[in-house]
């Protein structure tokens, strides 16, 4: 299966290294991976501030861009949350371009649900404390939301607790937001200073060590406080957890697990 990667641009700017992983964890699971130069901002900060026509361009350059992949991968919950959710301004009936919204995934969600992978191998000994970001949550749907009704599931916590060793922390409010929300922590900085505040608090009393996210724009944002305040927490993303979990056993032992193989063979 190929596979385009589509980077978000404040990780391709500030932590490249978040995509080096997702192409490391892909490849762990048999993915031909391929990440086009030519590629650019989904438009997300420009349909958020109501600037659709500017959008507009940035949407029609990503069908351009990625349409002949079987599937595009990003390790962005609210930049997939754009392509899939809110192309529809963009796609006017086209019928290819509606197909690849929908082959759009964030890495953990394609891992759980296209891959079905059910665990990552390796070891990862910290406390780690998973902040679930809004986009992800309540737009992609990766896992139950506080204030719905229904089982409860987290497809990134699941494979979380895959990983041998692994302790995670729990939280008092499980998914509040982190204050970031894009121009939100510029147009309401006081607000978003205080949201922040109190998601960092709420991870530090829960004795979380690495506290990670599916969206690096919220952990930039906790991250700032973090730093700031001198906390003993570290900021990683999802991907490189699993990175660095995965690279504590041998490859053999990841790509020919029984799950890597079931979910090649599902997919083939």
């Amino acid at each position: 299966m190929k596979v385009g990667l589509f980077v978000p641009c404040y990780i391709d700017q500030l932590y490249p290294d978040v995509g080096l992983a997702t192409v490391n964890v892909l490849e762990r699971f048999g993915m031909e991976v391929d990440f086009p130069a030519t590629q650019t901002c989904c438009g997300q900060p420009m349909a958020n501030t109501g600037c659709n026509d500017d959008a507009r361009p940035l949407a029609q350059k990503f069908f351009k861009v990625f349409h002949l992949y079987d599937h595009v991968v990003c390790p962005s919950g609210s930049c997939v949350a754009m392509v899939r959710q809110h192309y529809t301004h963009y796609t006017h009936g086209n019928a290819e371009f509606e197909s690849l919204t929908q082959r759009t995934f964030e890495l953990c969600e394609f891992l759980a649900d296209v891959l079905k992978v059910e665990k990552i191998h390796g070891t990862f000994s910290h406390r780690v404390g998973l902040h679930q970001s809004c986009h992800g949550l309540r737009e992609l749907r990766l896992a139950r939301s506080s204030e719905t009704v229904g089982n409860s599931y987290s497809k990134v916590r699941q494979l979380l607790e895959s990983i041998e060793a692994i302790k995670l922390s729990d939280l008092q409010r499980t998914d509040e937001c982190c204050g970031f929300g894009g121009t939100f922590a510029i147009n309401e900085e006081s607000v978003s200073c205080m949201m922040g505040q109190d998601r960092v608090a709420d991870h530090e009393q829960a004795g979380t060590e690495v506290l990670t996210a599916v969206d690096m724009s919220c952990l930039m944002h906790l991250d700032g406080f973090i730093r700031r305040q001198d906390k003993p927490i570290r900021v990683m993303h999802v991907a490189e957890i699993f990175d660095a979990a995965l690279s504590s056993c041998s490859e053999a032992d990841t790509v020919r697990s029984e799950d890597a193989l079931t979910a090649t063979e599902r997919t083939s």
